[in-house]
């Protein structure tokens, strides 16, 4: 390795000390140093890490789930109906139907990911639009779409997703598409507020005497600026969206039956609950689970990401 080149350590610095300079030598030595700084405090906070442990152990489960399912997830056996946790070969116990809730789980673990996947991609980056353009046009187009978005904040979210749902026919692609209509709001008033700060920049008006079209400040300068905002408040906001999708799967209007969706587990587990607990119980324990973990990695990324709203 050649100690002329900026872009490496030489022999006699570590490499923790190239990641950790104050001096980086070039722009991408200083991305490469803020990432790891980042991830150094990130790794600082026990719950945040915790929180990530568990969402990896998910997305693990479900990649595996065809191996490491005990039992067939639709396979039924009413002579194994309602079989308490612990019974050999049934460790979460059964349903009403003989099935292995333990295998649906896991299965239903995709359909999670499914879900938030699908929301994470589309809320954000149509609040992200809808914010910038909102915020760096201003005058009439501002005001139209913040009344446009308005109308939506006016509605609780779930409530605004049954209609849609309703409009639109049950199913899990209806219910992602429900549920991402519901949740852009919040990302484009983001989106504005940054938009509205970083417009007037001393760099922005740079940028546009050099003859940058609006188009292209949005998209290079002004985008890449809100999405540490955006990828905090997309990660708080997963625990709402886990509950929204099982909440219309509780109500039969997400995932149909025989999918193993959790909502749709506790539905069909409701009317054991006295007597059955854990047919409701189980699934019920996965959803809050997985939200408490998307709460505590948010936590520390937003640590991460803005100190100084962490720090409030």
């Amino acid at each position: 390795m050649s100690i002329s080149d900026p872009e490496q350590p030489n022999v006699s610095q570590s490499w923790r000390d190239w990641l950790l300079t104050d001096t980086p030598t070039s722009r991408r030595h200083a991305r490469i140093a803020a990432l790891y700084q980042g991830w150094l405090s990130f790794r600082g906070n026990h719950m945040a890490m915790f929180g990530l442990f568990i969402l990896l152990a998910l997305v693990l489960i479900a990649a595996l789930a065809p191996w490491i399912a005990p039992h067939d997830p639709f396979a039924q056996d009413l002579a194994t109906r309602l079989k308490p946790p612990g019974t050999p070969g049934y460790l979460l116990g059964s349903d009403g139907l003989g099935r292995d809730i333990l295998s649906r789980m896991i299965w239903g673990a995709r359909i999670t990911l499914y879900i938030v996947a699908l929301v994470a991609l589309v809320a954000p980056i149509a609040g992200l639009f809808v914010g910038t353009v909102a915020g760096y046009a201003g005058g009439w187009t501002d005001r139209v779409l913040m009344r446009i978005t308005d109308i939506f904040l006016a509605f609780p979210r779930l409530v605004l997703a049954l209609a849609f749902v309703a409009a639109l026919g049950a199913g899990i692609e209806n219910a992602v598409l429900a549920i991402s209509l519901t949740a852009w709001p919040p990302y484009a008033r983001i989106a504005r507020a940054e938009t509205l700060t970083i417009r007037n920049s001393d760099y922005i008006h740079a940028v546009r005497l050099q003859g940058a079209g609006p188009l292209r400040i949005i998209t290079r300068h002004i985008w890449p600026l809100c999405i540490s905002s955006l990828v905090v408040r997309v990660t708080l906001d997963m625990a709402g969206i886990i509950l929204a999708a099982a909440g219309l799967g509780f109500l039969g209007l997400g995932a149909q039956p025989p999918t193993p969706e959790w909502g749709a587990m506790i539905s069909e587990g409701r009317k054991f609950i006295l007597d059955f607990w854990w047919v409701a119980t189980m699934p019920g324990l996965a959803i809050f689970t997985v939200s408490l973990a998307f709460n505590l990695l948010g936590d520390g990324l937003r640590d991460v990401l803005d100190p100084k709203e962490g720090s409030q």
